[in-house]
């Protein structure tokens, strides 16, 4: 294993942006930068043996900055929404920025994936580090955070997401790639085939809030359970596709318990073969189809990226859990660990 790192540039406010690359023995790249702790590139070959960059992302470091796509990006301190940026805990109310309104989204204007990241290399390994001071975002407790990236020669990408509080808080930590299994600049997604583990999801209002049902997929176009196309029912006369413009929705995912590490399911490109399958600690999963790239920076290779040219698979807690009592927690404790995987594993189908 190969671990390469060079300054790809500097922040307005002088801050240097890194950009780390991991090569396995048969030459398949995975590309980070501490800006967002994210994926920039991920190469990984097709049914012919040829290399292909499979993630969505921009050439210039800047695109990266207050990047409203979260292009690759480790997005927190609470993936997904809060409902009109309020929860309470403990009895008090925090009231967040209303940054996707009326809601609160990955964290505020300010989240961790438009953070500058410490970044350091260990054997076979990339890890970013981050501190978010008391009060950050309106969050309570100072929050140590570390993201960790182990590459093999197998064409498997663990994540680890680390985090600890000094106060009772709430997290929510994900990744928020978007994949291209045929190239990052090989047009729509819609042909790419879809399964997921997940019996059931997470219904929502037109703002995207859950309304605290966990529905059964059966007779819907949320149901993923045998692989089909993305583009199958992305159309259909149905609530929850109208309400995000495509599938922008949480899925449960089956046999989930904390801390094991279950599969999720799979997304295969037929045409180049290349495959993805995801497994995950966490408890739900989002599938977001792109629906609004158009008008995000010009792309890797000065390419416009349209609509739907990508889907990007968010290993995560519940959106709104810290308003819903029945839903998994998110809760941190003081001094406590919070520790999920996601495990992306390229092959062939």
């Amino acid at each position: 294993m190969e671990i390469e790192q060079q300054v790809w540039g500097f922040t307005p406010a002088g801050e240097a942006v890194v950009l780390y690359m991991m090569r396995s023995a048969s030459g398949a790249t995975v590309s980070l930068t501490n800006l967002g702790a994210g994926v920039v590139s991920l190469t990984v070959p097709d049914r012919e043996g040829r290399l292909a960059d499979v993630v969505l992302g921009y050439d210039r470091m800047e695109s990266y900055l207050n990047d409203p796509a979260a292009m690759g990006k480790t997005v927190g301190r609470y993936a997904n929404r809060i409902a009109r940026g309020v929860f309470r805990l403990d009895g008090q109310e925090y009231r967040l920025a209303q940054n996707n309104p009326p809601n609160h989204l990955h964290g505020g204007p300010d989240g961790f994936g438009n953070r500058v990241w410490e970044g350091r290399v260990e054997t076979n390994r990339v890890v970013f580090s981050l501190i978010s001071p008391d009060g950050d975002q309106n969050y309570p407790g100072a929050m140590g955070v570390e993201v960790v990236y182990d590459w093999d020669d197998d064409h498997t990408l663990e994540i680890t997401l680390l985090a600890r509080a000094d106060a009772p808080t709430v997290v929510n930590l994900t990744n928020h790639t978007y994949f291209n299994l045929a190239g990052h600049a090989s047009g729509s997604v819609l042909g790419h085939t879809l399964r997921l583990n997940a019996d059931r999801w997470l219904p929502t209002d037109v703002t995207l809030i859950p309304t605290g049902e966990l529905a059964s997929v059966a007779g819907t176009p949320m149901d993923f359970r045998e692989a089909k196309p993305l583009g199958q029912d992305i159309e259909a006369d149905f609530e929850a596709l109208c309400f995000g413009g495509g599938y922008d929705q949480c899925w449960v995912v089956r046999d989930w318990s904390q801390g094991t590490l279950v599969e999720v399911g799979q997304l295969c490109d037929p045409v180049s073969g290349r495959s993805l399958t995801i497994a995950s600690t966490q408890p739900g999963v989002q599938i977001y189809t792109g629906n609004y790239l158009q008008g995000t920076p010009a792309g890797k290779g000065s390419r416009p990226y349209a609509n739907r040219d990508g889907v990007a698979i968010e290993c995560q807690g519940f959106p709104d859990a810290p308003n819903h009592a029945a839903f998994p927690s998110q809760r941190l404790e003081a001094g406590e660990i919070y520790e999920r995987h996601i495990v992306w594993k390229f092959a062939v189908c």
